[in-house]
Formats: structure tokens, sequence, C-alpha cells
């Protein structure tokens, strides 16, 4: 390969028209082609918003908080990226504005600008040039691709849109944009209409940007006229215009993105060889085995987001990786924790064969999770609990085995009498809520012999983590002698990281959050196991 052929590429994937038409699903889904003709490639992610990272936004308003390896709490879509790719991504992965006038203004402050006046252009632009072109450096990759969030048009990307502008000056054929937008159909003229992608790219011409790629949301086929009108008024070859029609499923996108060849224009537009037939069969394979399960089973998630599916968008996605796994349909019974707190939790959990209690901060709720976890522990269900959750499972445990009245995590009840769950001793001096948890992967050691270590036939394993509070360790005696054991602790200051009920069934609490790190190629061991233990006693209950 030549030294023009060597260099890294960069993609960008803006969106136009409306937000939510799939540009980190896209970004995914060209990665994963792009990976599978033998290039190598990673996405980050651009957010207009002016918060450092989403770590202290309200699930509400941005769904779940990502964490990568190295401890960055990022934006949702870095889930999806390495959930496609099967490759780690870190915090230079998850770039906002908040960060960038921050680096900018603490540069100011040094004196780095020598007293020159600091401006959008050129210092705001310069730093997110820097942030973009920092995944390329040392040529790592072959791509680089970003993708813009929100949508063109908004005050807040303008200055990734001039960025973007100024590197395709710099870059030539090494930057590729690659514009989301929307072809809506009108049922009651029973047409799709054009003319919203018309001034979405008309809108990005207007900035200095002419997109290359055109990949257009749809609910009905696009065919060879729309897409020669499409192509005669946005700029582009009728070949780079890319459908992209509604899917029962995210995970057959890169699929239906290889069939319209979207992988190809942008090898076309970079100047690079197609290389190969790209290696999909493990994909195809995966699809096919989620799209024609051998049966269904029902798993209730308990938490207080449940009306909004992406707070527990990890979660959700390493169920359907686990269901396929053991050759079923995971159907996920959300039901709000709130409800539960009502007395009628045989009601709202009767007929599932596993519950989860999700991970989450504050009191809200905290009394259904527990009510959920008795449920679950006296009628033999298979549980899993996640951060949050197995720091109830211990107090229910407290609370209804050990006699333990009015057991509680002194973050919900600061005086309470039996503090099974308290805040790390390095925590209580911290007053800053923004990447101030202990965050990231850690190190942890499993007991020979007990469940964790039939699951993950390790020793030593290691996890992401994102919380404040721990088990005490004070009662850990109590709860062993008792039947809950720490079957996985830190190694470095011996805290408790996994909790289980060895004579049941199936319990086990852990303090990290599994669902992180569970991809199509390597579904979380936690997840297939607890599917398997809901599947099979699904099958008790119908024998």
């Amino acid at each position: 390969m030549s030294k023009v052929e060597s260099a890294t590429r960069y993609i960008f994937v803006t969106g136009g028209v409306t937000s939510s038409l799939g540009k980190g699903i896209i970004s995914a889904s060209l990665a994963k082609l792009l990976q599978a003709r033998g290039y190598t490639a990673t996405i980050q992610k651009l957010d207009p918003y002016i918060n450092i990272d989403p770590g202290t936004l309200n699930p509400y308003e941005h769904g779940e908080c990502y964490v990568t390896e190295d401890g960055a709490e990022t934006d949702l879509d870095l889930g999806h990226y390495e959930r496609f790719l099967n490759v780690t991504t870190s915090q230079a992965n998850n770039v906002t504005t908040g960060r960038i006038y921050q680096s900018v203004i603490d540069k100011e402050r040094r004196g780095d600008y020598l007293g020159e006046t600091v401006q959008v252009i050129p210092h705001i632009t310069d730093e997110i040039k820097h942030c973009i072109k920092l995944l390329g450096e040392d040529h790592k990759y072959d791509f680089v691709i970003t993708e813009i969030g929100g949508t063109v048009g908004d005050i807040e990307s303008l200055p990734y849109i001039e960025a973007i502008r100024q590197l395709r000056w710099e870059l030539g054929n090494r930057c590729i944009v690659v514009h989301l937008t929307l072809v809506p159909y009108l049922a009651a003229a029973k047409e799709l209409k054009t003319k919203p992608t018309q001034h979405s790219v008309k809108t990005m011409q207007e900035y200095g940007v002419q997109p290359d790629i055109l990949v257009c949301r749809t609910e009905k086929p696009l065919n060879e006229n729309i897409k020669n009108k499409i192509a005669l008024f946005c700029n582009v070859s009728p070949a780079a215009v890319i459908e992209s029609i509604d899917t029962d499923s995210i995970y057959r996108v890169p699929l239906l993105m290889l069939n319209e060849k979207l992988d190809i224009q942008v090898l076309k537009k970079a100047q690079m060889s197609p290389n190969c037939t790209p290696d999909l069969q493990s994909w195809e394979e995966f699809v096919n085995r989620l799209q024609n399960p051998e049966k269904t089973i029902r798993i209730a998630l308990v938490g207080k987001y449940v009306e909004l599916m992406d707070a527990y968008k990890s979660i959700i996605e390493s169920l359907i990786h686990a269901g396929t796994s053991n050759k079923c349909k995971v159907e996920v019974k959300m039901v709000h924790s709130e409800q539960i707190e009502n007395g009628n939790t045989e009601n709202l959990l009767a007929g599932v064969s596993g519950i989860i209690v999700a991970p989450g901060f504050g009191e809200r709720g905290i009394e259904g999770k527990i009510s959920a976890i008795t449920y679950a522990r006296t009628n033999k269900i298979p549980f899993l609990g996640i951060c949050l959750g197995m720091q109830c499972a211990t107090i229910e445990f407290a609370r209804n085995v050990l006699s333990l009245n009015h057991a509680h995590s002194t973050e919900m009840l600061p005086d309470t009498p039996y503090p099974v769950i308290d805040i790390m001793e390095q925590q209580k001096k911290i007053t800053l809520k923004g990447g101030t948890m202990r965050l990231g992967a850690f190190a942890c050691n499993i007991k020979e012999g007990t469940k964790a270590y039939k699951i993950y036939d390790n020793l030593n394993i290691s996890e992401r983590h994102r919380h404040r509070y721990e088990f005490n360790n004070k009662y850990l005696e109590q709860f062993e002698s008792n039947g809950m054991i720490a079957s996985g602790r830190n190694p470095d200051t011996n805290l408790v990281e996994i909790m289980e009920i060895p004579d049941h069934p199936w319990f086990l609490g852990v303090q990290f959050h599994p669902e992180y790190k569970s991809t199509v190629a390597k579904p979380h061991p936690l997840f297939v196991n607890f599917v398997k233990a809901a599947n099979d006693f699904e099958t008790g209950k119908t024998n």
C-alpha cells in the first residue's frame, strides 16, 4: 500500500431534517462493513451540548450513560460502536462542546495563545479538529468515523460543521461526508417526498460543505426516479444515494447497507481498494438466529426509568445477545419499581422466568426493587442484580434473612442502624458530581467452586464500574454464615464485587456493569448464563 493509501481517512456522519434518524447505527454499520473488508476503523461522537460529559445528565434527558474501559462517561452511541465492532472505545471517542470550550479556556488562562483574542474561528474549530484527528495519529486506524450529534441547522452544531469544512480543504480525498436525512412518506398523497432532503443538503451547502453520500431514511423503498431526483438536486451521483429503509432490528442494518453498497461508495470516494468480499458470515448467522428463535421467554427488568428504553439500552442489547446464544427470544417486561411499592409485586411479576433489578441512583423506587428481590429469592426465580440492584439484594437479605430491621444504604438512609451499603472511604470528601465516581475497569478475583466461577470459567476477570457506594465488609461474615457469599472481590481493595446465594438456582448480584462489555461477537457470559437459567425455569414451569 502506498503512503497516500496508508494515511488515515476521516468520515463524517451528519444528520438533517430531524433528530433520531440513527446516525449512530449508520456509523457503526459502515465501520462494521469496512472492518469486514479488512480495514481498521474506530468511531467517535461529537455532542453539541455544553455539559462536559453525560455523566450528570438525567436519563430522561439523554438516555443511558455508557462507561468505557478507561472510565469515560460517554454517549450511549459508544455502546453501539463497541457492540458492532467488538473494539473498545475510550475518552477520545466522545467529545462535547463543554470539553472543547473548557480546553480552550484553560489554554487561554495559561497564556498559550500569547494574548490573542480567543474566537470560535480559529481557536474553537482548531480544538475540534485536534480532537477529531487525535484518533488518527500514528495511523493506527485506516478510518476514523466521526458522528456529529444534533441536526444540521442547529446553532449548537455550527462550529462542528465549520471544522468539517476546513478539514475538507486540508485533507482532500481523505475526508468524506455522509449525510443522513429523511424521505418521508405522505399517506394522503401516497408519495415519498424529497423536498426535506433537498433543503437539508442546501443548508449544508450554505455552510460550505457538500455531502459526498446521502443515506436516506425511509419507510418505503426508494425507486430509481426518486434516487435520480435526489442526486440531481443535491449534487451527488445516483449511486451515492443510499436507501436506509426501516427494519425490525438494528443488527440488520449492516446487511442492508452492504446491499446498498454504502461501503463501496465510501471506498470509492476515499480512493481506496474494496480489498475483498466482506466476511460477514458470523454476523449473518447471528441475525438468522435472532430472527428465528426456537422459543420466547419473559424477563422482568425492574427500574425507575422503564418508560424510557434508552435508559437501559446496554442491558436490553445484552439480553438480545444472550437470547440469540440460547436460541430464544427474550421478551423484556419493563416493570416500574414504584408500582411494586404499592403491594402488587406478585401481580406485576407473575409469568416471568427471570428478574433483573437495574442500576440507578437515589431513593425513588428502592422499596419496590427490594420487594421484587424478595419475590425472586423466595420463589426461586433466576435473579440478576446490577450495581444498585446488587446493593438492594444485600439490603433485602439483611432485613429478611438476617433480621437486621431497617438495614439500608447510607445513600438512602444516612442514619440507618445497619449500613450494609456505605459510601467508599475515598468518596466521603468529594463534593463535585461529574467524573468523581469509581469509574472504568477494575480487577475482580473469583472464588473457585462458586456460581460466578462456573459462569466465567476464570479466577481473574475485569469489569467496568460506575458507583460511589459499596458493600460494607463489616457485615460480610454475618452474610456468609447465613447463606449469601461474596464470590468475587477486588484484589487491591478487598471490596465485594459479586454476591450470590449458593442454595438458590440462580441468584447473583454484581457491583459492576457487565452490560457494557457484551457484544455481538462476544455475548457476556453473565447474561448468557442468566438467560439459560431463565429458559430452564420456563421449561420447568411448562413441564
